[in-house]
């Protein structure tokens, strides 16, 4: 995997940026030489989108005006929900395909590409040279060397620390290994206060403890193998996994009743001092108050087995364009907009995400961006998420089942023989 560090980035303000747009760039930015006056249309664009956070919520609008600005082309904005979005863009790609819409690279996109659902953007790649610029990540939305999105921000994950109950309970030592993780959270617990926030009403929360645990314990191949339907949920290299993760609820190191908050409703135990740490990705930024963002740090998943080569999840977002567009022109004419380096890297400031490209420029010096770039310059692989890397049915029986299993760890054996059910079926293997 490509390293970040690898890749030369400018550095530029979020100013310069908007001035550099506001010039005219814009214009040259559609690609190709696409003039805005003479490509003014009477159809409308219309896009899906599944924008949860704030600042690129106002983003996308702000590119919206700045493109119908440029070209004359009205465009239609369908915001929905990003959890009720996961289920929606099953009927709205057969039933009312929009022109672009955003979704999740990696096998969440592969899925709707053997289903015919997603156009093969191939072309516009070549004609916008893309390939050099996106590099290693061109594969998370490759499927048989054509390309079928454009990955917009990569994410990372580990754990956000409380530094006032590392210097309490870990003398300011962040846990490498699992004993040392067990041995902080122990003395948290003697307190009152839960190691671990989390929220499982979503169900994918969860989904991280089980791929930390199994990349840590059985490595990238394995997990990957279990990911694409290889691997047999009833495999005992799982029982590991399964143990260590029992052991967490049995020390009581996760909030209680987890499963009626939501990810972001879990988020007050982290910032009241009634949980030490969370594992979540960079995104959880969003919901700490700016002015309190110094008393928190963020930390790698420790290792379990130093045999076991690091493997970290680095999920990747992309947009596309559903093959029953009715605009597909315009389509790769907004994108190409979208695209250039100086929008990508307003799209990813908010979220604290991985530019895409590497000809993005660094708008600001940015402490977790740094975290998380080390912590992804130690792995040796990266997955992309439980919910991203299998199949969907997959996923969503997977998920029901580890929040099941943390909320009554005696249903594990039945846990684990509903999803070898669930997987024989999907991958349709005896």
């Amino acid at each position: 995997m490509k390293k970040r560090s690898d890749v030369p980035f400018g550095t530029a303000s979020r100013r310069t940026v908007l001035k550099t747009l506001a010039a005219g760039a814009g214009v040259a930015a559609l690609g190709g030489g696409w003039s805005g006056a003479a490509f003014a249309e009477d159809r409308v664009l219309t896009i899906n989108t599944n924008i949860s956070g704030e600042g690129q919520r106002k983003l996308m609008a702000q590119f919206i005006e700045e493109f119908t600005k440029e070209t004359g082309i009205q465009v239609q904005q369908n915001a929905m929900d990003h959890e009720g979005y996961k289920t929606a863009i099953r009927n709205f790609l057969v039933a009312n395909p929009p022109d672009v819409c955003l979704w999740f690279s990696g096998d969440r996109m592969r899925a709707f590409v053997n289903r015919g659902l997603f156009d093969d953007m191939s072309d516009l790649w070549v004609k916008e040279g893309w390939a050099d610029k996106v590099g290693a990540l061109t594969t998370t939305v490759t499927v048989d060397g054509k390309q079928y999105g454009v990955p917009t921000g990569a994410s990372f994950w580990g754990i956000w620390a409380r530094k006032d109950y590392l210097d309490k309970y870990a003398d300011g030592k962040a846990p490498a290994t699992w004993d040392e993780l067990l041995a902080f959270g122990d003395k948290m617990v003697a307190d009152g206060i839960s190691p671990f926030a989390i929220g499982t009403k979503d169900l994918w929360p969860a989904a991280a403890w089980f791929d930390y645990l199994n990349l840590r314990i059985n490595g990238y191949d394995f997990h990957m193998k279990l990911m694409a339907g290889e691997a047999s949920y009833e495999d005992p290299k799982l029982d590991a996994v399964f143990d260590k993760w029992q052991e967490l609820v049995d020390r009581k190191f996760f909030i209680p009743n987890h499963t009626s908050y939501d990810w972001q409703g879990a988020v007050p135990f982290l910032l009241q001092g009634k949980a030490g740490m969370y594992l979540m990705g960079q995104f959880l930024t969003r919901n700490i108050p700016a002015a309190d963002l110094d008393k928190y740090t963020y930390l790698q998943f420790p290792t379990i087995d130093p045999a076991v080569a690091i493997a970290e999840e680095f999920p990747v977002d992309s947009m596309h364009i559903p093959s029953g567009a009715k605009n597909k022109d315009l389509a790769r004419q907004f994108i190409a907009f979208f695209y250039q380096p100086q929008r990508l890297a307003l799209w990813v400031e908010p979220e604290g995400n991985i530019p895409t490209r590497s000809d993005v420029p660094v708008l600001k010096k940015d402490w977790l961006l740094e975290k998380g770039q080390a912590i992804l310059q130690s792995a040796k692989s990266a997955s992309q998420y439980y919910d991203r890397d299998t199949d969907p049915d997959m996923a969503q029986i997977g998920m029901n089942g580890f929040q099941q299993f943390m909320a009554d760890p005696k249903s594990r054996k039945a846990v684990q023989a509903r999803l070898e059910q669930a997987r024989k079926r999907i991958y349709k293997q005896s």
